[in-house]
């Protein structure tokens, strides 16, 4: 359907959204002032068309009118917004549907209406104020929690440890401490000082050596430009290892050929060498520590399902075979399920990221929960079956939605041991 017909009708539809929502506004706000009643209906009807305006900007303006970042303001808004109100009308719905019901038995009761007419009964069922103050109270949450994941978890970096027990982890290796960033994203920062920071934790833990296992951008290379001064400080003595993930290759951006679509891909590639990371596409290579060596093995983008699969695992693990430890840098952590243990039963831990943990969710010990793991089977943390090992990093940045709610941006440590 032509875009002059459904935008129209999906502002017509937050129109009626909105007066359904004014009307659980009146009955909460019922023993307010007559002037106090004035101010939030007009504030409510101020908000609705800023929104409107700026949901027909986001179509139909110029795109570099707005910008990148002013148009992932106007979604984000929109989300928020409409996310939080269509919570209310779930609870006013509720409402109506008691209404309803007590409706019809008034029909029944009211002896003094015309039962052959259309006639409704003298008294009218009101709102309940309580429902309606609980429709309100439902709809704040969300705008609440949204709100201040972007003020504070957009950049609420943690750091997390994990043991890393290896049966054949050479004695040399044994202490090794690894850091892994992943899902960067530079492309939506909007707080270079607290990303700067990030990075500043990352390096007071002294790591031996850092894996970055993609996701550099949102899609174009251009995107790190302003970032390079700050990760280029990521450093470590082994070195940095990095990896391509799906967004690194631009599929999801709008190109005016192939040629500029590949020149891109090459501008992220000088971008990792600029940085001073060893960009692994379906390599190996080794770390070696008085006398012994490990490999680490890192591929292009490689996803189950609709997730592209640019990695060629065979090619980057011959020749590795006969390393007591191998390590898999591999962005997408399907990948483990689809082909690594199956195919690969010598890899004995891969490092993913992909997920985000979508950015959303609860972790408190003894639970966790995330709408992440209805989408994928390996979402956060480490996953082990059958001797292997799957680790999923949460991400230093964010996708969509500049922030985050309970599942925070993570930079893991881990310490290899021995047996």
């Amino acid at each position: 359907m032509n875009k002059l017909i459904i935008i129209p009708l999906a502002a017509l539809l937050f129109l009626v959204v909105d007066w359904y929502v004014l009307q659980a506004l009146k009955t909460a706000m019922q023993h307010f002032s007559g002037p106090t009643q004035r101010v939030l209906i007009y504030a409510h009807w101020s908000v609705t068309a800023v929104t409107l305006v700026a949901f027909f900007l986001y179509h139909f303006a110029p795109t570099d009118l707005l910008g990148p970042r002013l148009r992932m303001g106007i979604m984000v808004g929109l989300f928020i917004n409409y996310l939080s109100k269509t919570l209310v009308v779930v609870v006013l719905l509720v409402d109506d549907l008691i209404r309803l019901g007590k409706w019809v038995a008034s029909r029944f009761q009211e002896k003094s209406v015309d039962t052959q007419s259309n006639a409704i009964p003298r008294n009218a069922i009101p709102r309940s104020e309580f429902l309606a103050k609980t429709a309100m109270v439902v709809g704040a949450i969300p705008v609440v929690s949204l709100t201040w994941g972007i003020i504070s978890g957009a950049h609420d970096y943690r750091v997390r440890r994990v043991k890393l027990v290896l049966k054949n982890l050479p004695r040399s290796f044994d202490g090794l401490k690894i850091a892994q960033l992943s899902d960067i994203h530079s492309g939506s920062f909007f707080n270079k000082t607290a990303v700067k920071g990030g990075v500043e934790m990352l390096l007071a833990e002294k790591p031996d050596v850092v894996f970055f296992t993609g996701d550099l951008v949102n899609n174009r290379a251009d995107e790190v430009r302003d970032y390079l001064p700050i990760f280029e400080k990521v450093r470590a003595p082994l070195g940095v290892f990095s990896t391509l993930g799906n967004h690194d290759y631009g599929d999801y951006a709008a190109w005016e050929s192939e040629t500029a679509k590949r020149q891109n891909l090459q501008n992220l590639m000088q971008a990792h060498k600029l940085l001073g990371w060893n960009l692994m596409m379906d390599t190996h290579t080794t770390l070696k520590q008085n006398g012994d060596e490990i490999a680490i093995i890192g591929i292009q983008n490689w996803g189950s399902g609709r997730w592209p699969k640019y990695g060629n695992l065979a090619k980057a693990y011959a020749g590795a075979e006969d390393f007591p430890v191998k390590l898999l840098l591999s962005h997408d952590p399907s990948h483990w399920d689809a082909q690594v243990r199956p195919e690969f039963p010598g890899i004995d831990v891969q490092f993913a990221g992909h997920t985000h943990g979508m950015q959303f969710g609860i972790e408190i010990p003894g639970f966790r929960w995330s709408p992440a793991q209805y989408v994928y089977k390996q979402w956060a943390g480490m996953y082990e079956q059958g001797g292997q090992r799957l680790y999923v990093n949460r991400g230093y940045g964010y996708l969509g939605y500049p922030g985050r709610v309970g599942i925070l941006p993570e930079i893991t440590i881990f310490e290899l041991k021995t047996v």
